[in-house]
């Protein structure tokens, strides 16, 4: 039976067709059933393209695996696993990069990367149900295919777990340069490149610190910060806008399936074409910037923005969209083994817990959702609720209940999390009712308690509710003139996409307002 559909056939025969130069195939295969299975899918390749050719005589430490190689072995990109599922696209991407065909990236940034000194040599682990690993992995295989003295690596953790277990993976993505840990979580080529140029950071606060004022300046690129950016940048007024990481919290969504007339998409996807969408029009994207401080306007009617690399910007009207993150327990132990044990992202992390007990923080719909999901994979879940009720949908509460491998506690307080110095093994929790302590053995703990607004760096500039939300009105206005709130970080109702971007145009429409009253 064919690994790939006619459909992924006959696109994937489509994309070889910009193969600038031949590629080979190398597998190191056994007699299991997943060597078979990726013996079929590099024979299907193969026949795809006069460019493509595939021998099984590879010699890899590990098996399955198998490597895409051109330019007699200076551009090479491995993949120990079958690259399916979220990480097909990077399958395919590989092939086009090795062979050849120029990424899709800034000029400059891709220079940075080819002017990289090695000998790097990069291992990620990734789950197949992973939606942040993609970026990770194309970023790597980018560089691998650009750089000779680059080369990587891409495990697919669920395969091989005895590695997993030794080297002590507890989340995805994880990342290993020259056998030692170089990053976990999301990653684009920007931060992977930044983080391996020393240099960097102080030509972009260079870059930065050169700009003219902005008319408006929006910090923030979720869907609130790109809606703000498309509809001021309509207006043809000079439009910035300053990301931390341009997508937020919706590159961390697994399914999007209540975004009015698109049934149904997942986080990375739609802020790809977000990007693309603002990219249509004069933007000034600076991505990979934390604002760490705003000064209201003076005399001169600047507001100023200043920014953890040291430069600062200055705009006429600002919009602030910086979002939210997910709330940590804050008890003991959290932090110490975070990515140890203590995850965020079940649809990640879940895979890599398979056939062991673990908890999930949370009884909001967020919280019932994971441990859904998890109950699935993973021996056991005990999921943990602070209030006398679970507060989840009454469809997912029937759903959780009918599972046999899940204990729900409620009225409980999580109060430390246990373990031996590498990896949890115990969580502590507090009965509210009785006060009496209990512990529950396990291998993985899954937060699940809501968001927390971005706003520390604001608290004497703009006016906060007790939550730590921005205080806006009905068109988006702060307490202070010219400075608008949208999103998520707002005192506004209803943490959703689509209000975000509503809330994101109110506000570059009211900061186009305020332009045309105050000049």
């Amino acid at each position: 039976m064919p690994v790939l559909d006619a459909n992924a056939t006959a696109q994937l025969k489509a994309y070889l067709g910009n193969l600038r130069r031949p590629i080979e195939l190398v597998a190191t295969l056994d007699d299991s059933a997943k060597s078979a299975e990726m013996r079929a899918l590099l024979e299907e390749i193969a026949v795809l393209s006069d460019k493509v050719s595939a021998r099984f005589d590879g010699a890899d430490e590990r098996t399955p695996s198998f490597a895409i190689r051109a330019d007699e072995g200076r551009a090479e990109a491995v993949f120990a696993g079958l690259p399916m599922g979220h990480e097909f696209t990077s399958l395919v991407l590989a092939l086009l990069h090795v062979g050849g065909h120029p990424p899709k990236e800034d000029a400059e940034l891709l220079d940075q990367a080819r002017a990289l000194e090695g000998p790097l040599h990069f291992e990620t682990f990734f789950s197949l149900t992973c939606q942040n690993c993609p970026d990770v992995v194309q970023a790597l295989n980018m560089m691998a295919a650009l750089n000779p003295n680059i080369t990587h690596v891409a495990i697919d953790g669920a395969l091989f777990k005895d590695e997993v277990e030794r080297r002590q993976i507890m989340a995805v993505p994880t990342v290993f340069m020259n056998g030692q840990p170089f990053g976990s979580g999301r990653m684009d080529l920007a931060q992977i490149v930044a983080k391996l140029d020393t240099n960097a950071t102080a030509r972009a606060a260079e870059k930065i610190a050169a700009k003219e004022p902005f008319e408006v300046l929006i910090i923030g690129g979720g869907p609130a910060g790109a809606a703000a950016a498309i509809y001021a940048a309509r207006k043809g007024i000079r439009t910035g806008v300053v990301a931390e990481r341009f997508g937020g919290q919706v590159l961390d969504t697994m399914g999007i399936e209540n975004f009015i007339s698109v049934q149904h998409t997942e986080g990375p996807k739609m802020v790809a074409q977000l990007e693309a969408h603002v990219k249509d029009y004069e933007v000034d994207v600076m991505n990979l910037q934390k604002a760490t401080a705003l000064v209201p306007a003076g005399e001169d009617g600047l507001h100023e923005i200043k920014l953890e690399n040291g430069a600062s910007l200055k705009t006429k009207t600002l919009i602030l969209s910086t979002g939210a993150r997910w709330r940590q327990m804050g008890v003991p132990g959290e932090e110490e083994y975070r990515n140890k044990g203590v995850a965020y992202c079940p649809h990640c992390d879940g895979p890599l817990y398979k056939g062991k007990r673990t908890a999930v923080i949370g009884g909001g719909n967020s919280g019932v959702e994971a441990a859904i999901d998890l109950a699935g994979i993973v021996a056991h879940v005990t999921l943990i609720e602070f209030d006398s009720q679970l507060r989840a949908d009454a469809v997912l509460q029937d759903k959780l209940r009918s599972m046999p491998n899940v204990t729900i506690i409620t009225s409980a307080l999580t109060t430390e999390v246990l373990g031996d110095g590498s990896k949890v093994t115990a969580l502590v929790y507090k009965d509210r009712t009785t006060d009496e302590l209990h512990t529950v053995e396990l291998e993985g703990i899954f937060v699940q308690i809501g968001l927390v607004p971005n706003t520390e760096w604001l608290k004497d500039s703009v006016g906060l509710s007790p939550r730590g939300e921005i205080e806006v009105d009905a068109r988006g206005a702060t307490n202070v003139p010219g400075v608008f709130g949208a999103g998520d970080v707002t005192t506004v109702p209803y943490k959703q996409i689509i209000i975000a971007m509503g809330e994101g145009s109110k506000a570059a429409l009211s900061a186009f307002d305020h332009l045309i009253r105050h000049g």
